[in-house]
């Protein structure tokens, strides 16, 4: 029988582990109000905390719900600060119990994986298959509308197979069921932006994973939150594999694929493996070209808000990096050359105040 953890509560609420979700909370964020704020009575709102927990007074505050735009159109949730900080404690507690049962194939939002190690592995997989058998097909997937359509009925099925500690499950019940529209007969849905639903999501997707690695037998598999891609010689093979993947998603998730999966031929000068921001050949990989039209909109925009003193160096500069850091997984030298080099950053006029522009420079 596989194992089940029967007493991680008293590990969720010890003082250590809201300490270290406070620091994991305000990494990165030491200058937001929110975080100043409650740093100020940092002890006392610890144990306002750890006491609710206890008590199990606590609720999930209200969240605050908007849109972003890029790369596509999402609506993100986000909660109070004291929130985080709970499911930060939740989530470096159990996290660990999941993540040993989790494929190697899976990269979204784990340990040690990313998007540039699974855009690896895609890559290796496309040149032994071209090695072995001279043509490539691919089956590339996405799941319609993932986050909002998680059932909270499965996922907590889910979770209760490795977790059985009653007050541990009392508190994701009340994470899960915090997100949930009122009145509604099977709820649906968890939020982009909170910490739990990274983790959640790959819970709900492991199901997938095991199928097709374990029932299909697909030994060239990688799958990055509800984008997957399969690869093989034989193009009918896909046809079946698809077939029964998506009748798995329905009846066991309920869960469907979007209309853009697709099986194709992959070849070197034509069709691309289009996943996880980059175009993968056997060969060598390229940007996406909407993430090259983005950046190069966020140069001019940040160029502009530069000169204008409203925004300051040490905001560009990581926008940047990251951009570059991500460019950099692929043949990108001439390109990135160009992108940076086609934006001047002009300071601010003189007529500024000293200190201002001294802020800006950083």
């Amino acid at each position: 029988m596989a194992k089940t953890y029967t007493d991680i509560w008293p590990e969720i609420i010890a003082w250590e582990t809201l300490v270290e979700a406070w620091r994991r909370t305000a990494k990165g964020r030491t200058r937001q109000r929110d975080v100043i704020a409650f740093k100020a009575d940092l002890e006392p709102n610890l144990i306002a905390i750890q006491e609710s927990l206890i008590h199990k007074a606590y609720r999930t505050g209200p969240y605050h719900r908007f849109f972003v735009y890029e790369p596509k159109k999402r609506e993100v949730a986000s909660l109070p600060l004291k929130d985080r900080v709970v499911q930060h404690a939740l989530v470096q507690v159990i996290e660990p119990i999941f993540e040993a049962r989790f494929i190697d194939q899976s990269f979204a939002c784990r340990p040690a994986k990313g998007a540039h190690r699974g855009a690896d592995l895609v890559q290796r997989y496309l040149r032994e298959v071209q090695r072995e058998h001279g043509q490539i097909y691919a089956l590339k997937a996405d799941v319609s509308k993932y986050f909002p359509s998680i059932s909270h009925d499965v996922l907590r099925r889910l979770l209760r197979r490795k977790i059985t500690c009653p007050d541990t499950l009392w508190l994701i019940d009340e994470v899960i069921a915090s997100s949930a529209e009122p009145g509604a007969l099977l709820p649906r849905g968890i939020p982009i932006g909170n910490l739990t639903s990274q983790l959640f999501a790959n819970v709900y997707l492991h199901e997938l994973d095991h199928f097709v690695k374990h029932t299909l037998g697909e030994a060239r598999y990688v799958r990055y939150m509800d984008d997957f891609v399969i690869l093989h010689h034989d193009k009918a093979h896909l046809h079946e594999a698809r077939r029964d993947i998506e009748d798995f998603l329905w009846a066991e998730l309920a869960l469907r694929t979007n209309s853009k999966t697709q099986v194709f031929p992959v070849r070197t000068g034509g069709q691309a493996v289009d996943f996880l921001g980059y175009r993968i050949w056997p060969t060598h990989r390229a940007l996406r070209k909407d993430s090259i039209h983005r950046m190069k909109r966020k140069m001019r925009r940040m160029a502009r808000l530069y000169h204008e003193g409203r925004m300051t160096w040490d905001e560009i500069d990581p926008v940047i990096m990251s951009w570059v850091g991500h460019a950099r997984h692929a043949d990108t030298y001439n390109l990135r050359r160009k992108v940076l080099g086609g934006v001047g950053f002009v300071p601010p006029p003189l007529s500024m105040p000293a200190k201002r522009r001294a802020a800006l420079h950083g």
